[in-house]
């Protein structure tokens, strides 16, 4: 039985991804049919609008990345206290929640990109604090209820999505009504955030030039990773829409994915320590790239289930263990590491949402756009497979 302790540690930080990632970033995706519905943005707009949010997701993964260095070269600054990071974060993505449900769409891509910069502050230092806090109980097993956050809170973004296109209300009111939810996940997570972590700033780990070279092409692999789900992720009630019309079913597909998120998350606790993660990479990625071709290969309402659990089972596990073989390789300076592999998965999330409006630009309709797309997602993650494969190989696990 897991103590007390670490058990408020992992649900903390589950609460918070639940907030920052579940609500602060993918809220978006169940509200754009109704934002579309209501004549407020167009797909191209959603496209950009989305780019904004990845754009700040980017820039505040960059800052936490580039936070170590600036503190080896200012050692009288105190390193910021983990959680009070994380609760900026939380603040900041209630109240641009609310804001985007105010009647002002040139401030959108504002609060778009302002609640990007939120989601990774509170990403990279919930990150970082409970599997630093976790490691040190001797629980690090513990560290897939973290991740079980995110899945949450997609879910029921998602259901909350369909119970409001039932009652016909509009997306304006699903904005606030997310802000409430959001609103009442910090309170509850709000006491539970305290104490903090020393950030490590040495420079131990792999310093050859191999072994610089195969973080750079472990943070390269996991970029990939970012691209690859993105355009699903932001786009799959649409995509059904465009393939289903008319179906019942449509808005249950995003909300399965939340649950697939969730209990992936929940089966990585399951996982020994001691198997290495580039290989668990392996089969995350062949999982989400085969859930992201189902969309091609098999348009239906079967089709779209399964690979709505397919995409969603190996989401967060693939963050998780993406985080932890950050820390074997880089046991001092984890957080900086964690912020540049974040990062580098961001600029895989900024390039999807263009590459959807380039493809539906060109492309005789919609469907054929989607399709495109969806072929290249899924051609980057088999891409990165062949990345670990090649990181096991050459490097193997000692």
């Amino acid at each position: 039985m897991f103590s007390p302790k670490p058990l408020a540690i992992a649900f903390a930080g589950m609460l918070s991804l639940a907030v920052a990632m579940g609500i602060g970033r993918f809220a978006f995706t169940p509200l754009l049919p109704m934002m579309l519905h209501d004549g407020v943005i167009d797909l191209p707009a959603a496209s950009w609008l989305a780019t904004a949010n990845y754009l700040g997701y980017w820039i505040g993964a960059m800052a936490c990345a580039l936070q170590p260095w600036v503190w080896s070269r200012w050692r009288s600054l105190p390193p910021i206290v983990h959680t009070g990071a994380i609760k900026v974060g939380l603040f900041a993505t209630v109240v641009l929640t609310f804001g985007m449900a105010m009647q002002w769409p040139a401030a959108w891509p504002l609060w778009r990109f302002l609640a990007g910069v939120a989601s990774a502050l509170v990403f990279v230092y919930t990150s970082g604090w409970c599997l630093a806090s976790l490691a040190a109980l001797g629980e690090p097993r513990l560290a897939g209820l973290i991740y079980v956050g995110p899945g949450l809170g997609i879910a029921a973004s998602g259901l909350a999505a369909t119970a409001m296109v039932a009652g016909g209300l509009s997306a304006a009111a699903g904005w606030l009504m997310f802000g409430v939810l959001a609103t009442f996940l910090t309170a509850l997570v709000w006491p539970g955030l305290r104490g903090a972590v020393a950030v490590k700033t040495g420079a131990d780990g792999p310093s050859s030039a191999s072994g610089r070279g195969a973080m750079a092409l472990l943070a390269l692999a996991y970029g990939l990773a970012g691209f690859g789900y993105i355009i699903t992720a932001t786009f799959l009630p649409v995509i059904a829409r465009q393939a289903l019309p008319g179906s019942i079913w449509l808005d249950l597909f995003w909300p399965l994915f939340g649950l697939g998120v969730a209990f992936g998350a929940l089966l990585t606790i399951r996982f020994p320590v001691h198997w290495d993660r580039r290989h668990l990479l392996m089969g995350c990625y062949a999982m989400q790239a085969t859930g992201i071709m189902l969309g091609v290969w098999w348009p239906s309402l079967a089709g779209f289930a399964l690979g709505s659990l397919l995409i969603g089972l190996p989401f967060t596990a693939i963050t998780l263990f993406a985080m932890q073989e950050a820390r074997r390789v880089r046991p001092e300076g984890a957080s900086g590491f964690i912020g540049l592999l974040t990062a580098v998965y961001g600029l895989g999330q900024i390039a999807g949402p263009p590459w959807v409006a380039l493809m539906l630009q060109r492309s005789a309709n919609p469907g054929q756009g989607f399709a495109l797309s969806l072929q290249t997602a899924a051609a980057s993650l088999v891409l990165g497979i062949g990345l670990f494969g090649w990181l096991a190989r050459r490097h193997p696990q000692k």
